[in-house]
């Protein structure tokens, strides 16, 4: 997966955000981002690998389209990570200020199209927006699925479509939950614990790089 001098770039969202330093470029914050850097930096020391976590809490991919010059395209990355789409569900329930799954579906994939057209070589990874029922801070569970749903298909679709490496994170998240109470790994339903955080940085390794 890995060449010398490659670029990682993980951007999106509060969840990878996680704490991030603005005033550190290099920091990852405490979450799945960091775990995978400090994992990679460990594993490929010869590779000389530059990691960047771009993720802003609140984001929606609306937001994150309007900072892709800043925080992508002039980082050069050779490999991006994203993680979207929670907070376009939750800014509707909580603030009527969500992204509609049609538009979720448009200014992705123009995100996507800018990305292959300004970096030709990147390599995709487009992760799956994920949600559980304990501690949800408002609405009722079985519309957050159902809405998030429409948006988790899209995140799929788009990564075929681009030639992305997909990275499905819902299923991993239900299935955990067989071993402890689902505020365990998200202890809002949405931001992850630091086993939550695990759980990701696992997934994340398993669909990239084994």
């Amino acid at each position: 997966m890995f060449t010398k001098g490659d670029t990682l770039l993980f951007t999106g969202d509060s969840i990878t955000d996680c704490g991030r330093s603005r005033d550190d470029a290099t920091s990852a914050g405490r979450g799945y981002a960091n775990l995978l850097k400090s994992q990679f930096h460990h594993d490929y020391p010869q590779l000389d690998l530059t990691i960047y976590n771009r993720g802003i809490s609140g984001n929606r991919i609306v937001d994150l389209y309007a900072r892709a010059k800043e925080d992508c395209y002039n980082l050069q990355p050779s490999i991006l990570s994203v993680l979207i789409g929670i907070n376009d569900v939750w800014h509707e329930f909580s603030r009527g200020q969500g992204v509609e799954a049609e538009k979720f579906h448009k200014v992705y994939d123009l995100f996507l199209t800018e990305t292959r057209d300004r970096l030709s070589d990147v390599k995709l990874v487009l992760m799956e927006p994920f949600v559980l029922e304990g501690g949800l801070p408002l609405g009722d569970y079985a519309s957050w699925r159902s809405e998030l749903a429409l948006r988790q298909r899209i995140v799929q679709d788009l990564a075929s479509a681009h030639n992305a490496i997909f990275v499905p994170l819902q299923t991993e998240f239900d299935a955990a939950c067989t071993k402890a109470p689902d505020t365990y790994w998200l202890y809002d339903g949405v931001h992850p614990t630091e086993a939550g955080h695990m759980l990701i940085a696992r997934a994340w390794q398993r669909s990239v790089i084994s």
